[in-house]
């Protein structure tokens, strides 16, 4: 059993639904995308989050502009979809999985004739960038549980479940192969503000999943640790350059600190499409800074009194030196550097 129900994109009846986020855990409601520019709204609202799920949902929001574009008559398709490429690449800079699916789907655009109907073989591409994820997930899970043993108290952060992938979990997908193996002990999320994605969506995964897991306040992480209450801490990732160094949510760095000064292990889980070795390391990441009402106030309720500014980067980058182990579909890099991940990206293409 891997403890596995929630599937937040479902591609059925030629049109794409999305599990709204923002909305939980009150709400499960379903968002209905006809139209490129309502896929494009999802990602930047963040309907749908997760570097692996706006990459998915971004290919799925292609094949619905390619059907509206090669309708349209008069007009070659080709050069109208390049537009709509465009909106949904400029919807989160950070996560490269967007930009890795666009790059799939484009490439796939330039070998069809411009008098054929693209819909179809376009979502073959997609849903099967959507199958291979979720199986990625899973052998990432095996993997990952691999180097834990039994008894273990786990830390995670943020929300790298099936809410934030095709299905299963980078970091979370290693917890349920873990748990599902009988070696998790005790299980910690924080809560990962600004948008709770620990208290909102982590927590409420693991319920419809039978996972026991306790919140935390982020302050309380250090303390934690002090008391000998984690054993590893495991995260996802948005990017990852090519000397190991990692981009994920707010926050990861920090975490990534505290373990290395507690002796606590500290673990990255994230698909080869998240890793950028065009970038040599993590300060060439652009990192999205979002609005200030996120920390101001929650939900209409303002929390800051009227006149205080706020800063709300989204990512922070967690230095390679600081990661014991990089888990990816390919294999575990241990004490991640330029040549290991050259080495693995090399041998998995061999």
């Amino acid at each position: 059993m891997l403890f596995d129900t929630i599937r937040a994109i479902r591609w059925e009846n030629d049109h794409l639904y999305l599990l709204d986020q923002r909305r939980l855990p009150q709400e499960r409601h379903t968002l209905e995308c006809t139209q490129v520019t309502q896929v494009a709204e999802a990602i930047t609202q963040m309907v749908v989050r997760g570097a692996p799920a706006i990459g998915i949902t971004a290919a799925y929001g292609v094949v619905i502009a390619a059907r509206m574009r090669y309708a349209q008559a008069g007009k070659p398709w080709k050069t109208a979809i390049a537009q709509d490429i465009d909106l949904l690449a400029r919807t989160r800079p950070t996560a490269v999985n967007l930009f890795w699916a666009l790059e799939h789907m484009r490439e796939l655009i330039a070998h069809l004739p411009e008098d054929q109907d693209p819909v179809a073989a376009l979502l073959h591409l997609a849903r099967q960038l959507h199958s291979d994820d979720i199986t990625a997930n899973q052998h990432m899970g095996r993997l990952g549980a691999e180097l834990i043993t039994a008894g273990a108290i786990i830390l995670t952060h943020c929300n790298t479940g099936s809410l934030a992938t095709g299905g299963f979990g980078t970091a979370l997908g290693v917890i349920r192969q873990a748990y599902a193996d009988h070696k998790i002990a005790k299980l910690f999320a924080d809560e990962t503000r600004p948008w709770l994605q620990g208290s909102r969506l982590t927590a409420w995964e693991l319920v419809q999943d039978n996972i026991p897991v306790t919140l935390i306040a982020e302050g309380a992480a250090a303390f934690l640790m002090q008391q000998q209450q984690v054993q590893w801490v495991i995260v996802g990732a948005d990017r990852i350059t090519a000397n190991g160094d990692v981009a994920n949510k707010i926050g990861t760095y920090g975490l990534a600190v505290l373990a290395r000064q507690h002796g606590v292990k500290f673990m990255v889980v994230a698909p080869t499409s998240t890793l950028d070795m065009s970038l040599p390391e993590g300060a060439a990441i652009p990192i999205e800074t979002r609005g200030e009402s996120e920390l101001l106030q929650l939900g209409p309720q303002r929390l800051a009194p009227a006149g205080v500014a706020a800063w709300n980067p989204v990512f922070d980058v967690t230095p390679a030196g600081l990661i014991d182990a990089i888990v990816t579909e390919r294999g575990v890099v241990t004490q991640p550097d330029r040549q290991k991940l050259l080495a693995m990206m090399q041998n998995s293409v061999n």
